[in-house]
C-alpha cells in the first residue's frame, strides 16, 4: 500500500498518479499551513490598520484550519469563500491588502482543486500516520541551499545532488542498511 504526500500542484499529482494509480493521494499538511502562515502575515499587517477587521479574518483562519484539520472541506471552503467577501468589504489604508486578497483567493481555489485529497489528518495523525512531509522539505533546502551557494567552496553538481537525496531518502526509509548489506555481503 503506498502512499503519496503532493502539493497539490497538477505535475505533481499526475506523476505520483502515473507511478501508482491505485496508491492513496494526500495533500501534503505542510503545503496547506504554508500557506495558511503566510496569510497570518497579512492579518498581522492588516492589524496596524484596522485591529478589529483583522481580528475577525484571524478568526476565519482558524476556523479554516480546524476544519482542514478535521477533513471537513465542505465547511473549509465555505469559510474560505467567506473571507473572500469580508477582505473585499475592507476598507482600509493597508497597502497589502490587495496582495492579501490575492492570496485569499488562491488558496480557496487551491482547496477546491485538491478537496479530494484532504483527508482527516487528525485522525491520521492519531493513528500514527505520516500527515506532512516537512522535514523532507527542510532537509533538501537546507543541503541543496548550502551546497549550491556562491560563497560555498564545494558547489555540488546536479547529479551529486540527485545521489545525495536519494541516499537521504534510503537512509529516512530503512532501505540503506539493506542497500549496503547487498553489495557488500
Amino acid at each position: 500500500e503506498i502512499t503519496f504526500l503532493t502539493d497539490g500542484g497538477d505535475s505533481v499529482r499526475n506523476i505520483a498518479a502515473d507511478m501508482s494509480p491505485c496508491a492513496e493521494h494526500v495533500l501534503d499538511w505542510f503545503h496547506i499551513t504554508m500557506r495558511l502562515t503566510v496569510m497570518g502575515q497579512y492579518v498581522k499587517g492588516l492589524a496596524h490598520h484596522n485591529e478589529t477587521e483583522a481580528a475577525g479574518v484571524e478568526r476565519t483562519l482558524k476556523q479554516i484550519k480546524g476544519f482542514l484539520w478535521n477533513g471537513n472541506t465542505h465547511e473549509a471552503l465555505i469559510r474560505a469563500y467567506d473571507l473572500e467577501d469580508d477582505l473585499d468589504e475592507i476598507e482600509t489604508g493597508y497597502p497589502s491588502i490587495k496582495v492579501f486578497k490575492k492570496n485569499a483567493a488562491e488558496f480557496h481555489t487551491y482547496i477546491t482543486r485538491n478537496a479530494h485529497t484532504i483527508p482527516n489528518y487528525a485522525e491520521r495523525h492519531r493513528y500514527g500516520e505520516r500527515v506532512s512531509t516537512a522535514f523532507v522539505e527542510s532537509t533538501v533546502n537546507t543541503v541543496v541551499g548550502k551546497r549550491f551557494a556562491k560563497r560555498q567552496q564545494m558547489r555540488w553538481s546536479k547529479r551529486g545532488a540527485h545521489l545525495m537525496l536519494q541516499t537521504r531518502t534510503r537512509a529516512l526509509d530503512g532501505t540503506l542498511r539493506a542497500k549496503f548489506e547487498q553489495w557488500y555481503p
